[in-house]
């Protein structure tokens, strides 16, 4: 009995866990996760139902726990802490300052509740682990988690933009997906100005302005979207 229980109070733990961390989550999205079956789903989250947890079900959509109930923190296994320092090394190197400063922030709250063992380790890891790529330490651009948030709240966005050729334009933009090459940092968006879904380097936005104005989202994933444009794609 032992021994079957011990699997399932771990699945309970991560199926919170994974509530806490997503919108919502479907039971099937679970049942892969953990290769179980969605009827073992459903009795899961009646289990942590009954121990007090208030998870919202939404017919057809899925589970998520009720807005403004938080659990106290999970503590991190000395391997999650160490993947999330070697994160924070690989996004010090990164050339956006903006997703610099706000991923060293928000590792540093994780730092926090780190057992006093694991912040010990946390800091020698920091001094063991280093990238290569951008050694002179460059931020060529500050816009990433502006962009970030218009592609969430489906804002539009107003910017000055310098191609590769030099050409300054100002454009209308849709944002719509990031994605990273080289280490540069590309925005998929549909511009007003073309018409068309195109591509730019967010180092070479000279301005940036978000909009008030909203846009109705998009019906196509990241990868229709290099299905359909990337062979083709021309150069904003």
């Amino acid at each position: 009995m032992e021994e079957k229980e011990k699997p399932r109070l771990s699945r309970l733990t991560a199926i919170l866990t994974q509530l806490q961390s997503k919108r919502i989550i479907k039971a099937k999205q679970l049942a892969e996760k953990h290769d179980v079956s969605v009827r073992t789903i459903y009795r899961d989250i009646r289990t942590l139902e009954k121990s007090g947890i208030p998870i919202v079900t939404e017919e057809g959509k899925g589970y998520s726990i009720m807005e403004g109930y938080h659990l106290p923190p999970v503590l991190f296994t000395e391997e999650e802490a160490n993947a999330l320092i070697t994160m924070e090394q690989l996004a010090i190197k990164n050339k956006d300052l903006s997703l610099v400063k706000n991923t060293t922030s928000a590792i540093e709250k994780i730092k926090a509740i780190l057992r006093y063992s694991q912040k010990g380790n946390a800091d020698l890891l920091s001094d063991r682990i280093y990238f290569s790529g951008n050694n002179n330490e460059e931020k060529t651009s500050n816009n990433l988690m502006q962009i970030q948030s218009a592609i969430t709240q489906y804002k539009v966005l107003k910017m000055d933009y310098l191609s590769s050729e030099k050409k300054r334009t100002t454009r209308n933009i849709e944002p719509f997906a990031i994605y990273s090459i080289h280490g540069d940092f590309l925005l998929i968006a549909f511009c007003r100005l073309r018409n068309n879904f195109r591509h730019f380097r967010i180092d070479f936005i000279q301005n940036l302005i978000t909009d008030n104005e909203t846009f109705s989202p998009h019906n196509m994933s990241i990868k229709e979207y290099f299905e359909k444009y990337v062979k083709n794609q021309k150069h904003p």
